[in-house]
């Protein structure tokens, strides 16, 4: 059997898993406070399995909203000197970078935002790249994968927490609302999701569609 290609399975994008943690819900106006990023990789097989992990704190945008609803639901502190945060043009630097070292590596034309209700996650992104004049935004613009539909579809289960638990991963509550975390589960899932459909398919060739 001939080695799966990622780039094949998905058209020539790339799935990267996006989480990201801001101080309130619209993109324009709220701050950016965390991003993080997970790779996916294909083995010879074609099976999906989470790479690494990219993360950053960030700094608040000048003039960002801070919503403190938002800040004590994600339990952020925006100000506490641990967070080691960067400016945002440096985080979106640090997050980018080995994006687009995979879309060479990988021979695919760009990202694929992976997402739990990944409009929300895309509209951050693609808010905090414009005010930083970022010229090669790896990420398709406004396609992206959201988890929240392809768990109600798998397992009827369009939460986070529970679309998990319905594919049998781990969660623990208590680690919830980092970016880290959530990134890391969502990538799971994706990737658990993927990997039984075509297994019930009998993992077809994506490279020759009919």
């Amino acid at each position: 059997m001939t080695a799966r290609q990622i780039n094949q399975r998905f058209r020539g994008f790339l799935p990267v898993v996006v989480d990201i943690e801001t101080g309130g819900v619209v993109a324009k106006t709220d701050a950016v406070l965390q991003i993080a990023a997970v790779m996916v990789d294909m083995d010879e097989q074609g099976t999906l399995h989470p790479g690494e992990t990219y993360t950053t704190h960030v700094e608040p945008f000048a003039g960002a909203n801070l919503d403190p609803k938002s800040l004590e639901f994600n339990g952020i502190d925006p100000d506490h000197p641990l967070r080691m945060a960067v400016p945002e043009d440096e985080a979106l630097r640090q997050i980018f970078q080995p994006i687009r070292a995979a879309i060479r590596e990988t021979d695919c034309t760009r990202a694929v935002l992976v997402g739990h209700n990944a409009w929300f996650d895309l509209g951050f992104l693609n808010a905090a790249a414009q005010r930083c004049a970022v010229k090669r935004n790896p990420f398709h613009p406004f396609s992206c994968f959201d988890t929240a539909t392809l768990s109600g579809l798998a397992f009827g289960q369009t939460v986070l927490a529970r679309g998990v638990a319905a594919a049998g991963i781990g969660w623990d509550a208590r680690e919830a609302h980092s970016a880290i975390y959530d990134a890391e589960k969502t990538a799971a899932l994706f990737c658990t999701i993927v990997n039984q459909w075509d297994a019930l398919n009998g993992h077809p060739d994506y490279s020759n569609p009919v």
